[in-house]
């Protein structure tokens, strides 16, 4: 901001913004007016709006201070120059000098090259980026954190005219072919098991905004926070209600899921909102907004997986505000439903009557998401990531849900009809299996006791101690806490939470993953400055080290939790011995703090550490002289060692988990552990297939960690398995030259009777 000149005023630039916006002529004037306003109310000597086209492409759809010739004609796809940076992103950008910024691409019909800071800011419509709104100016103007806030609450409003259908066509975004009136089958992914027989109903929860700047902010204020009570007050009384206070695990996932509804920081983060001008029902939309689209950017799956949960709690939040349904689930015409969804939070699924739901599919989700765990506890078949399955059923459709497979069919013949109906009669016969197998040990048939552990990162999951059978955690994330917070939970925060976790498992042992964040997992209120390989750059340990404070008060608030129990923690992302130092002489701190204040220290405390990064391995015999256990985290490990990035689907099936080359690496570590008598442990994908992880125990792995949905599997397969001939087999592969073994293994198991 240039030296004297006053901060903008959103509420009143707001005012003004809306006033336009009402006001008459075509969506294209009142948009160049619009530009106008904001480039006078935010001191800019240009405002310019983009909008994305089909192809994820951002037109530029009107200017002041460009030339008005580049309008309709300069495009840029994501990604591409600071507005593509701004979109592939979902998070603002402000520069003092933008053309010294690498991403800087320079348009020649645009005649911005006189201009040199710049302010921009995704313009949002269900969490998804829909245009650019761009400031600049010819000075090198430090843009304010304030002024960052006012452009982004008015972008919010912006989108009602973005998204209103009269500047892009709504039929552009369309499916080419429409809805499909014929029988059709859809590919998804799978989550719960089971066949589902029934007709669609369709869960849009819909909620038109049309107030969107506030008129009186107090009474905004109380507005939110009586929709506030309100909501809580509705949760608390489907946790009394007869079958679900009768506990479980849905009960649990439903407690636990109100603790995330009373988060202070979401509600401080709304009533900023409504304080920079908004209403309650704008605010809640923008703040769910900025959440959603900073989360979808994770690639971590049980992460994203959380989105749904904050979905959730945003409809819940407007419709107490609006104070209406919003959703089909009082419909109560059909018997046998087949709820459809783009996605959805666990008490959204509770609010219909699960003694008439047969199936859930889903646009979006996977087996971590919250919905499938409480879709599992009423033993209904969930098929996800079936794709614009929204766009091509109607209303009241015949489905069938093959959970198993992963297969959705929408308006099925009756040849089909009567495939499944045989179908779940042998489905029903395995489910009884697995349940038989809940209290029995995980034991070979020659005696070779093997840990089934979980992994988990909220209250929620540890409910799957008992309900799975397994042994404890080996792997709680701590980081999903600090990533749902508008600010850094200090350590009573942490604290309590930690004593949750450790009480609930109740005499388990748990194995506390110190903070992860950085890469993909960023922190709102944290600087993020961009990284051309995040993944590989600054994360998890990195963070904590060039942060000390940070790692010192969640260790202190693990100390404090664990007094007079168990304490089990270990270090992420490893390259270094010296790294595991640093850490364990920052815990050696706090244990000594905690001594000096009278405190009581853990009755039991083993550190561990992580090997994730190749190089790390290099250095075992070092490391193994100071830890108390090592974990595997083979997800890393496997995509550092042959440079693969896992997320990138055209290398998706070019490494493999069974190659020889990372089956005898493994081999490698585990028999250093091995001799130096230190126990060893895989958490990530591997582990939690029967195939590999049959491969593992015949290598010699006797603990390993998984989602809780992978034990019955596991265990089945591991009591059906004699380890003896499987480790002569393996021994006969480590040193083959093949890309990989595995139908070699798939061949061993059905010729041993290996249940995979």
């Amino acid at each position: 901001m240039a030296p004297g000149q006053a901060s903008p005023n959103p509420r009143r630039l707001l005012a003004r913004v809306r006033d336009v916006m009402a006001g008459a002529g075509s969506a294209q004037h009142r948009l160049d007016e619009t530009v106008a306003v904001i480039a006078e109310g935010t001191a800019a000597e240009v405002c310019s709006v983009y909008v994305m086209r089909p192809g994820e492409v951002l037109e530029l759809f009107a200017t002041h201070g460009l030339r008005a010739s580049a309008v309709h004609l300069t495009r840029l796809r994501v990604g591409e120059g600071l507005v593509g940076e701004i979109a592939a992103h979902a998070r603002p950008l402000a520069l003092a000098d933008a053309q010294g910024h690498p991403s800087f691409v320079f348009r020649p019909e645009t005649g911005e090259e006189i201009y040199h800071s710049l302010m921009g800011v995704p313009i949002l419509r269900g969490g998804r980026v829909i245009g650019v709104l761009v400031v600049q100016n010819r000075t090198r103007r430090q843009y304010l954190e304030e002024e960052v806030e006012a452009l982004q609450t008015v972008a919010m409003v912006l989108a009602e005219l973005v998204a209103g259908g009269e500047l892009v066509s709504r039929d552009e975004l369309r499916p080419v072919d429409g809805i499909a009136l014929l029988p059709l089958r859809l590919e998804g992914v799978y989550v719960n098991s089971g066949i589902g027989i029934g007709r669609a109903v369709l869960h849009q929860p819909r909620f038109d905004i049309h107030h969107l700047v506030a008129e009186d902010p107090e009474l905004e204020h109380r507005r939110l926070s009586q929709a506030f009570a309100d909501m809580h007050g509705a949760l608390d009384d489907m946790l009394q209600s007869s079958e679900i206070a009768r506990g479980g695990e849905h009960h649990d996932i439903l407690e636990s899921y109100r603790m995330i509804a009373e988060d202070a920081g979401l509600m401080a983060r709304i009533d900023e909102a409504i304080t920079g001008g908004l209403t309650a029902e704008a605010a809640v939309q923008k703040v769910h907004n900025d959440i959603r689209a900073r989360m979808s950017q994770i690639t971590d799956p049980y992460l994203r997986e959380r989105i749904h949960d904050l979905d959730d709690l945003a409809n819940r939040l407007l419709q107490h505000l609006f104070g209406a349904e919003g959703t089909a689930a009082g419909d109560d015409r059909l018997d046998d439903m087949i709820l459809v969804a783009r996605s959805m939070g666990p008490a959204q699924l509770l609010d219909y009557d699960h003694s008439r739901l047969r199936g859930l599919v889903l646009e979006e989700g996977s087996a971590t998401s919250h919905v499938a765990i409480v879709a599992k506890a009423f033993d209904i078949p969930v098929v996800v990531h079936a794709r614009e399955v929204l766009d091509r059923v109607e209303p009241g459709d015949p489905i069938i849900v093959d959970g198993d497979n992963a297969q959705v069919f929408i308006r099925p013949g009756e040849d089909i009809r009567q495939a499944f109906a045989a179908g779940k009669k042998a489905r029903d016969l395995r489910q009884a299996a697995y349940a038989s197998l809940r209290e029995l040990p995980a034991v070979t048939v020659d005696g070779q006791t093997v840990g089934i552990n979980i992994n988990a990162g909220l209250l929620i999951d540890v409910a799957h101690l008992k309900d799975s059978g397994a042994a404890g955690i080996g792997l709680y994330r701590t980081e999903i806490p600090f990533m749902v917070r508008a600010d850094f939970p200090d350590v009573a925060a942490q604290q309590r939470l930690y004593t949750k976790v450790l009480r609930r498992a109740d005499g388990k042992p748990v194995v506390f993953r110190t903070l992860d964040v950085g890469g993909d997992k960023l922190l709102p209120y944290w600087d993020n400055s961009e990284e051309e390989n995040p993944i590989m750059g600054w994360r998890a340990i990195r963070v904590s080290l060039d942060h000390p404070a940070v790692l010192r008060h969640q260790l202190r608030a693990m100390i404090r939790a664990a007094a007079g129990g168990e304490l089990r923690v270990m270090f992420p992302m490893l390259a270094e011995v010296a790294e595991f130092d640093a850490a364990r002489a920052l815990l050696e701190m706090e244990l000594d703090r905690e001594r000096e204040r009278g405190g009581r220290l853990p009755g039991l405390l083993e550190v561990g550490a992580m090997l994730e990064v190749p190089a790390l391995a290099f250095q075992l015999p070092a490391l193994l002289e100071r830890v108390d256990f090592l974990s595997i985290g083979s997800n890393d490990l496997l995509q550092f060692l042959f440079a693969s990035d896992r997320n990138n689907v055209r290398l998706a099936e070019r490494y493999d988990s069974l190659s020889p080359l990372f089956l005898g690496f493994l081999r490698s570590v585990l028999e250093q552990c091995r001799r130096a008598s230190v126990p060893v442990s895989l958490c990530g994908d591997m582990a939690s297939r029967p195939l590999e992880a049959m491969a593992l125990v015949g290598m010699g792995l006797r603990d390993i960690s998984v989602p809780p949905s992978a034990v019955g599997p596991l265990k089945a397969m591991i009591r059906s398995l004699d380890s003896a001939p499987l480790r002569d087999c393996m021994s006969r592969l480590y040193g083959q030259q093949r890309h990989s073994v595995r139908e070699h293994l798939r061949a061993f198991a059905k010729d041993h009777g290996v249940m995979i």
